[in-house]
């Protein structure tokens, strides 16, 4: 598949709409002789929303359906969408291998020949990123999480059926699942380019401070806040993982019960330090997940940006901050950190940050298309609504206007 998504114009006369969510593909160039430098390998550009809509080059065949596990709730719609894809659409249907082997499928003879159709993969076994075209989760929003982790380049276009708990990315309803999935394999779907976090962890790529000599260039460079050119640019450490990552990238103190002391760099430069009990890199999607909960801003998946939230800082002033995606940022332990750090991605691969490693955190091109039911703002919206119960209150009681006594003691008890 492909997602034709056209500017509607540079602005002035081509502009098609009167108001974007971004505004039009922005004019590069300013007055009669300044312009921006061109750059091929920007990440992105601003276009209409509006404009984001799934089109099929070739029409699609092989579907993934990911389902929450042990969950005998979801084993009946698991049932009934496997057999519309399979005996009225005649897709080819990946399923994973321990989805496929539930006990619950085993026992129904009747699905037998259906799941004798189904194609089976292991996760970290089999690579299905080249043949999958298009994916529909059952569950909650691990689902899609889980989904975006299978796809560490190009994804597919996602649909999410709203069965788990929380639903905050999956906006459709199984109860009319036959022709959502039919609006879909149609075409011209609206779909939210979820942007994700390309996100390397680097072993022995710094040493600690203590055993570097301290010349005066290298002295000045940290007072400007600037690293030494062989922190900010050596490629000796080895990379030890290398993810895509949907949510956040989280760093804290592990099971010390010190405060956790890392440093934050952004292209380069060290901007702060962060003491507390950790910091999360969040995309907008993430924005209302961990790190709604340790108080940062919601921002619109359709925002281009990169979110640093500290969790507990030790300065109050260290709020929630964003930067422009495209940016790198990278965290390492302080020089006087008491203890190490651990990090975990999307809440997997959990593992600890020593002395001298880093991770080093940018936006991916790859993002992931999330298919909107009805458009990616009213979505958006509408999950803030339900989900969060965002700007819900009490209302105040309806009062009536009495005209306050002519003498100052009239009517005092």
């Amino acid at each position: 598949s492909r997602f034709h998504g056209s500017a509607t114009g540079r602005c002035g006369k081509d502009c098609r709409r009167a108001h974007f969510l971004h505004g039009p593909y922005p004019a590069t160039h300013f007055g009669p002789k300044a312009c921006i430098l061109p750059n091929p390998t920007s990440v992105m550009h601003i276009q209409d929303p509006a404009s984001q809509r799934l089109t099929w080059n070739k029409p699609p065949v092989n579907v993934l359906v990911i389902r929450k596990i042990r969950d005998e709730s979801l084993v009946e719609p698991f049932k009934e969408l496997c057999r519309f894809l399979v005996e009225e659409k005649q897709m080819m249907v990946y399923v994973e291998r321990r989805v496929a082997d539930d006990a619950a499928l085993l026992k129904d003879e009747s699905f037998s020949l259906i799941r004798n159709q189904l194609c089976t993969f292991r996760e970290g076994y089999d690579d299905i990123s080249n043949c999958i075209d298009l994916i529909i989760c059952l569950g909650g929003d691990g689902t899609l999480l889980y989904a975006s982790s299978l796809f560490q380049d190009s994804v597919p276009p996602v649909m999410a059926f709203h069965l788990g708990s929380l639903g905050f990315l999956t906006p459709f309803k199984f109860e009319s699942y036959k022709t959502e999935v039919a609006k879909v394999f149609e075409g011209n779907a609206a779909i939210t380019l979820r942007s994700r976090l390309k996100v390397k962890v680097v072993k022995d790529m710094l040493q600690r401070a203590d055993q570097q000599p301290h010349t005066h260039e290298t002295q000045q460079q940290e007072y400007n806040g600037l690293l030494a050119r062989d922190h900010a640019h050596s490629e000796t450490g080895k990379v030890t993982l290398q993810l895509q990552v949907l949510n956040e990238v989280v760093v804290d103190r592990g099971p010390s019960s010190y405060l956790s002391n890392v440093d934050l760099y952004l292209d380069g430069r060290l901007i702060t330090s962060v003491q507390g009990d950790g910091v999360i890199v969040s995309t907008p999607t993430g924005s209302t997940a961990y790190a709604a909960a340790a108080g940062a801003s919601m921002i619109h998946p359709n925002v281009p940006a990169i979110m640093v939230t500290p969790i507990c800082p030790h300065s109050l002033s260290f709020r929630p901050i964003v930067v422009p995606a495209g940016v790198e940022l990278m965290i390492t332990l302080s020089p006087d950190a008491r203890n190490t750090a651990w990090v975990s991605f999307d809440g997997r691969k959990r593992q600890e940050i020593q002395y001298g490693d880093c991770i080093k955190i940018t936006t991916s091109c790859y993002p992931v298309p999330s298919i909107c039911c009805h458009d990616l703002v009213y979505d958006w919206f509408e999950s803030l609504a339900e989900c969060l119960h965002w700007n819900v209150r009490k209302r105040q009681l309806y009062s009536i206007f009495i005209e306050a006594p002519s003498h100052p003691y009239d009517g005092v008890l």
